[in-house]
């Protein structure tokens, strides 16, 4: 089943890799000549490091089901009790990180600086890593400890798991930006009055209710464009990020908000919290009735570890086909959203912003249909803007010419 989900995982990359290097010397699409190769140039790169990624990913899974976990429950069997479960289970997730830690530096470092979106020194980065590693430990052991709690006491574990689960998913929700606040981003207050006024004036008409409007000194760390709104309940914060304020106009800002509050309108974030909570449910169950033969092919016993790093392991394959499901349904809630936000700031502001993100943040603006199916949670650029009414050309895609010069 890995290997199968790995091979589709590559074939996809490759078949996108193939369609930028064809489309790639064709007439620029929503940008200029010289952005729109490098563009084409950075989505290779970045897709060049997932096909990495995954033979990395791949080798880490078969070394953990050739030994390794039965070698980690050994080495930690004189513990015992919870400390060998929490030992366990954070000793394969800071093992896989530290393996895969070289590939995170290369890509903010190498491809990420190459063209221009990294403003982290060396020390910074340093920083983040141990305070992310230190927060996943943290944190990490006390939900490891509270399922382990749970297997230990009840027969119907998967079950009562995966309401504990579902319910540090929505906590999660609700103070991800007091964390990152606290942490990472220094958030302060809005300044602007004017802008201010408008944004809640905007607001105001969608019936959202936040503690306050932010903004995050993101630049010190990334030159990419962004902005979201986090929390639940009365802990929702709007969040843009200082490179948003500083390339896009009061207008074009205000038509991007009222893209993220018609998300808002139409409920997707608890859409996306129960598509989630689907996903869980579904991997629980399975977990929660594993044949014991496979437990004896592992040599291992069917402790409460064992099952929540098999867990582990399997995410990513679940997570990957069960991607088409979630990606189908965020890009019609993205069409819907953008509906909402022509309507509450102007189509053609939208438009104008969608068209500043994507050359800011050198996005390709044309994918493989099987790497759109697999991956993208966003319909493609060109699509929204011809939903709001704007016909965008695009180069015959058929009888690509000669290469790109100096290729």
């Amino acid at each position: 089943m890995y290997t199968f989900y790995i091979f589709i995982r590559t074939y996809v990359s490759v078949m996108q890799i193939g369609y930028i290097n064809r489309l790639k010397c064709k007439g620029a699409v929503l940008m200029g000549e010289a952005d729109y190769r490098d563009a084409a140039a950075y989505a290779i790169a970045k897709e060049r490091l997932s096909i990495i990624e995954g033979m990395v990913e791949y080798f880490l899974f078969l070394a953990w089901m050739g030994g390794m976990i039965a070698w980690l429950d050994g080495a930690l069997m004189e513990e015992g009790g919870m400390t060998q479960t929490i030992g366990a289970v954070m000793g394969l997730v800071l093992i896989n990180a530290f393996v895969t830690l070289p590939l995170g530096w290369y890509a903010k470092f190498k491809i990420d600086a190459r063209f221009g979106f990294n403003r982290s020194s060396t020390a910074q980065y340093v920083k983040d890593t141990l305070i992310t590693t230190f927060l996943s430990v943290l944190f990490g052991s006390l939900v490891v400890w509270g399922v382990a709690s749970i297997i230990a006491s009840s027969e119907q574990w998967w079950l009562w798991s995966f309401a504990f689960i579902m319910t540090v998913v929505v906590a999660i929700n609700m103070f991800f930006p007091t964390v990152r606040a606290l942490f990472f981003d220094k958030v302060t207050p809005l300044e602007d009055p004017e802008l201010k006024s408008k944004i809640e004036e905007l607001m105001q008409k969608t019936g959202f209710v936040s503690s306050g409007v932010f903004v995050s000194d993101a630049s010190k760390r990334d030159a990419r464009l962004n902005a979201y709104f986090g929390g639940l309940g009365k802990a929702k914060r709007v969040i843009l990020f200082d490179t948003l304020i500083q390339k896009l106009t009061p207008a074009e800002l205000i038509a991007v908000l009222g893209h993220e509050l018609g998300h808002f309108a139409h409920g997707d974030l608890y859409k996306n919290i129960a598509m989630v909570g689907a996903m869980l449910f579904g991997m629980f169950a399975f977990f929660g009735n594993l044949p014991q033969t496979l437990y004896l092919e592992l040599g291992v016993a069917q402790s409460p570890h064992v099952v929540m790093m098999l867990f582990l392991l399997m995410l990513p394959m679940v997570s990957f086909f069960i991607m088409p499901l979630f990606g189908l349904m965020s890009r019609h809630n993205e069409y819907e959203a953008d509906r909402s936000g022509a309507e509450l700031g102007g189509a053609g502001h939208l438009a104008d912003a969608l068209k500043k993100l994507v050359s800011e943040n050198k996005s390709f603006p044309l994918s493989h249909p099987l790497y759109r199916f697999f991956h993208t949670t966003h319909p493609p650029v060109v699509e929204r803007l011809r939903a709001l009414g704007y016909e965008i050309r695009i180069d015959a895609e058929e009888g690509y010419g000669d290469p790109c010069p100096n290729d």
